[in-house]
């Protein structure tokens, strides 16, 4: 017998947490997903990262400790297509991207950063940086938060009112001179919490050098007026930052933001 499983129930933005992303270039909101949603959140990610690392499924990228040097899931993208759970859990966040974009959204990319134990931060960026504005004009993450994120295990860094001041640079992390009237206000999460920002919002982390692991899911969606780029999205990065098991061994590749 086939058993239904519950989809989580679709978070809308007030109008107060609009206000507060026009203003911020980011929203927070506490508590998106109930108790349950958040459990059934937390299982399709823990069957992600037990799927196996096969060619022409999910794109599975490994990074090394700073800790010990064992070898550690970095992240994990392109789970939708092969996970029924993370698919309508796109369609769902897609609502509240919507709101923000003020028109429906499609999705353009989505991952897993998982944040091991050991697992390194990430660099002051803005996500356009990545050349992002060849495919569309500006983009909504909506981040929804797995496992517990604190100061001391590296949760997101955001900075408020930066992303007002359009691309800074281009494909490679911001400088100390992008970066030096920016405050990056630190965001801890709770398994069940969403944050959304756009593709302009200067953000980092830093690394995790306890022993909790600290995942979180990103899906990204852009205007539907500018296209569905999905497809050409994950095309282009395959030719020049393909997921580690389809990597050539005589090739360097570099991760640039």
């Amino acid at each position: 017998m086939k058993v239904e499983v519950k989809m989580p129930a679709t978070p809308v933005l007030t109008v107060a947490q609009i206000e507060a992303y026009r203003r911020d270039g980011f929203v927070v909101l506490r508590n998106a997903f109930d108790d349950e949603d958040t459990r059934t959140i937390i299982r399709w990610a823990d069957e992600v990262e037990a799927l196996p690392e096969e060619l022409g499924k999910q794109w599975v990228f490994h990074e090394v400790s700073e800790l010990d040097g064992r070898d550690l899931i970095n992240r994990i993208e392109y789970i939708a297509p092969f996970h029924s759970g993370f698919a309508s859990l796109t369609e769902i966040l897609g609502t509240a991207a919507g709101q923000l974009l003020e028109e429906e959204a499609v999705l353009f990319k989505e991952k897993i950063n998982f944040k091991m134990p050991g697992g390194g931060g990430f660099e002051p960026h803005q996500d356009s940086q990545a050349g992002w504005e060849d495919y569309a004009s500006n983009f909504i993450t909506v981040m929804i938060c797995i496992d517990e994120a604190t100061l001391e295990n590296g949760c997101l860094e955001l900075a408020p009112g930066q992303n007002k001041r359009g691309l800074l640079r281009g494909m490679e992390p911001l400088t100390e001179a992008d970066t030096k009237d920016m405050t990056f206000v630190p965001v801890p999460t709770q398994p069940g919490d969403m944050v959304l920002f756009d593709a302009y919002t200067p953000h980092q982390s830093a690394p995790n050098p306890t022993a909790t692991q600290r995942r979180v899911y990103y899906a990204t969606y852009n205007k539907a007026s500018e296209g569905d780029h999905i497809d050409q999205y994950y095309a282009d990065k395959r030719k020049n930052f393909p997921p580690d098991i389809e990597r050539d061994p005589n090739r360097v590749y570099v991760y640039k933001v």
